[in-house]
């Protein structure tokens, strides 16, 4: 009896394990034949003229630390492997168009406590092989929040570097998910 039992229990237990799976090869049709993807150096294009310098902040060398982002992160992903642009199937071009840090949260004095700094790009995915656009994104943005005191106090600087990691992480999902 206990051998019928057992074998019951394990056949269902295969049935459901078996139905269970995880992939780590890309989403999209489109990039199956793709192997390979060049990321271009992330231009500057913040508009610091006099009426929007209250929005757009300067931060230096942020188009570096975006374009070398968006590279680490396809490499950790490993759904596209990172080529030189004459090599690659694809190509990521970028345009960072505005930094922007916005209070979230006052206290009493009218003091503000916790901010949001939103990091927006314009982007194309080109496809080389076929030279044609496979998307274009003419806003897409990464955002973090942080408090200036607190047990979650952090500094701008770390907020920014957080918004950075999740611009990469949003444009790496969308060339491999397409979504």
């Amino acid at each position: 009896m206990k051998k019928v039992f057992f074998g019951i229990i394990s056949f269902f237990l295969l049935v459901t394990v078996s139905g269970c799976g995880y992939s780590v090869r890309t989403l999209s049709p489109y990039l199956s034949s793709k192997d390979t993807i060049y990321v271009a150096p992330i231009e500057n294009t913040v508009d610091y003229s006099s009426e929007r310098r209250q929005k757009s902040l300067y931060i230096p060398l942020m188009e570096v630390k975006v374009s070398n982002a968006v590279t680490n992160r396809f490499i950790f992903d490993g759904n596209l492997k990172i080529a030189k642009e004459g090599n690659a199937d694809l190509i990521l071009k970028g345009k960072l168009l505005n930094y922007q840090r916005d209070v979230l949260r006052r206290d009493d004095n009218d003091d503000a406590e916790e901010y949001r700094i939103r990091i927006t790009v314009s982007l194309v995915l080109f496809d080389s092989v076929e030279e044609e656009n496979v998307w274009v994104e003419p806003n897409f943005s990464g955002d973090a929040t942080y408090f200036l005191t607190g047990s979650n106090a952090k500094s701008e600087g770390a907020a920014i570097d957080e918004a950075i990691k999740d611009l990469a992480k949003r444009i790496v999902d969308r060339t491999i998910e397409d979504w």
